[in-house]
């Protein structure tokens, strides 16, 4: 693996976290061939041992209230951020750099909710005013609260360039609405949105996500097809693409409403992008007349205290808040950017105006904005960022040495405090193109993907055997609370990890065979979509390559 970085200077300086910036051609084509060797994993007696003797002796709580959950709750959690291999854990308590389970055990937290809690968990400051305000006010009153203006007032003062905000639930509501400011501003239907590019879980959204190219295929089930009549995918980190479907739309479909990126790359630059990306996409969105929105529900005051547009000094349209932005605490999101676009959202009962239409009984609601105000506060004060990258640094060299160490094909790299460790390359795939028939593609690939998701999903169960939580397996975020010997604590026990760790042979026909038999038994519709490959396959062979694609997209 070989990566290199490309020194940012000035940039810790003013609050950053991203110090440095690593060679996209060179990961890319790392992850590339990384799906095309065979799967380094834990091995099938470690990973058996792991559950005999870790997770079914000593996680009995755990395992006793997760399959009591079952019978109320689908899947037992609630958390899609939740591994379920061997079982759901149980936790009762997360503090600074730390969670502990029910049943006793105490684990390094790289997994951070997901992204919101770079002071730490359950910050003091941050818990001391939220504790205030419940007792003074509540957590909701459904009016206006100084809060609010805090909030906003303290977004602009470290993004200048987002004149204005609204306070809304998550990011995925504030996705929807950014949408639809678009089209309401600009007249036009189209949105362009990265491959790969998570930006919730709405309709319109759930397309092209995590692998590249997918299009509607994955993760869009009990969606109509035609939700996607106007949305386009391009390939991540091709400026060339994407203006080949915005001069398209602009010549044939009526023009563009919005481009839409994860300002790092996709999956919080889990395809990472060249540092002047952004750049060429602004002055694209600029040339055909379409908005352009930051999804910075993860990079916002992670990455540095003015976001991504600030790391990259790109000016975006729209913002997209999350995670930071509500300190940790629930109802976590936003839309924030240029006056002449954020006044479609003006609230209240006051009628007559044009406007795009949103809502929400707890957004903005008092809690979330004071703890969100007090939050960004607080990391301004500690210089968070700053603290986070450089442990999300020491991490990254770390992981790097010790895959040097052990001889394994594994990619690590790291934007700041957003680290990315690939073992299995089953996100790494991309089929992305312009033609349709890449669907075929999609089929034929689609349970070699899981079963590298399946090792991955043992990585996982290994890495938190050994008391350390990350997200999915694959990707860790950093906190201010993480010190070098926490770090360096990490990386023994990622070491004990990497021993257990054999190379299984390539995914080939038995090991497909063997996990299409396994979930046979729990999704019933498996073999049906085998059945339907075949059938396309035939069609293909006799040039019928319309009545293919349409049997292919349907559900």
């Amino acid at each position: 693996m070989k990566v290199t970085y490309t020194e940012l200077k000035g940039k810790q300086e003013a609050g950053y976290g991203v110090t440095r910036w690593a060679n996209a051609q060179e990961i890319n084509q790392s992850l590339k061939e990384l799906t095309s060797k065979p799967i380094y994993s834990v091995t099938e007696e470690a990973y058996k041992d792991i559950c005999e003797n870790y997770y079914d002796k000593q996680c009995a709580k755990s395992k006793a209230i997760t399959a009591e959950a079952k019978k109320y709750i689908p899947g037992g959690v609630q958390h899609n951020l939740a591994f379920n291999k061997p079982f759901p854990m149980c936790m009762v308590k997360a503090e600074g750099a730390y969670m502990y389970d029910i049943d006793g055990h105490k684990y390094i937290d790289f997994l951070q909710a997901g992204g919101p809690t770079i002071l730490g968990s359950n910050y003091p400051a941050v818990q001391e005013e939220a504790i205030k305000l419940i007792k003074e006010c509540g957590p909701v009153t459904g009016l206006f609260h100084e809060a609010e203006l805090l909030i906003a007032k303290e977004i602009n003062k470290c993004m200048p360039h987002v004149e204005k905000f609204r306070m809304l639930g998550s990011g995925t509501e504030s996705v929807m609405g950014a949408l639809r400011v678009a089209r309401c501003a600009t007249k036009k239907k189209r949105v362009i949105k990265i491959g790969g590019a998570y930006h919730g879980w709405s309709d319109q959204m759930v397309y092209g996500t995590k692998v590249p190219g997918t299009r509607q295929f994955l993760e869009s089930h009990g969606i109509p097809n035609g939700t996607f009549k106007v949305v386009d995918e391009v390939r991540p980190n091709d400026p060339e693409m994407l203006e080949d479907y915005l001069k398209f739309n602009e010549n044939f479909r009526g023009g563009t409403a919005a481009v839409i990126v994860e300002p790092v790359g996709p999956e919080s630059g889990t395809r990472p992008v060249d540092f002047d990306y952004n750049t060429k996409v602004r002055a694209l969105c600029d040339k055909y007349g379409a908005l352009l929105i930051f999804d910075e529900v993860v990079t916002g005051f992670r990455v540095g205290i003015g976001g991504a547009q600030g790391l990259f000094n790109v000016v975006p349209d729209l913002t997209i808040f999350g995670k930071i932005v509500a300190g940790g605490y629930p109802a976590a999101g936003g839309i924030g950017g240029k006056a002449k676009y954020v006044d479609l959202l003006a609230a209240g009962v006051a009628g007559g105006a044009k406007k795009a239409y949103i809502g929400g009984t707890l957004a903005a609601n008092p809690l979330s904005a004071m703890a969100g105000y007090v939050a960004i506060k607080e990391i301004q004060k500690n210089n968070a960022c700053v603290k986070a990258g450089l442990a999300g640094n020491r991490l990254t060299d770390g992981l790097v040495d010790l895959i040097k160490k052990h001889d394994l094909p594994y990619v690590a790299y790291n934007q700041g405090s957003i680290v990315h460790l690939e073992c299995t390359g089953a996100m790494s795939y991309d089929f992305s193109s312009k033609c349709i028939l890449n669907l075929l593609k999609v089929l034929k690939k689609q349970d070699s993907i899981m079963v590298r998701k399946e090792a991955m999903e043992h990585m996982g169960a290994a890495y938190m055997s050994h008391g350390i939580i990350t997200l999915a397996g694959s990707r860790l975020y950093t906190s201010m609370a993480d010190t070098d010997e926490i770090i360096d604590e990490a990386l023994n026990r990622f070491d004990d990890v990497f021993s257990l760790v054999k190379a299984r042979t390539k995914v080939d026909t038995l090991q497909v065979a063997e996990y299409k038999e396994r979930k046979a038994m729990q999704y019933p519709e498996g073999p049906k979509r085998d059945k339907k490959l075949k059938k396309a396959r035939k069609l293909m062979e006799k040039g019928k390559k319309e009545q293919a694609i349409a049997d292919a997209a349907r559900k």
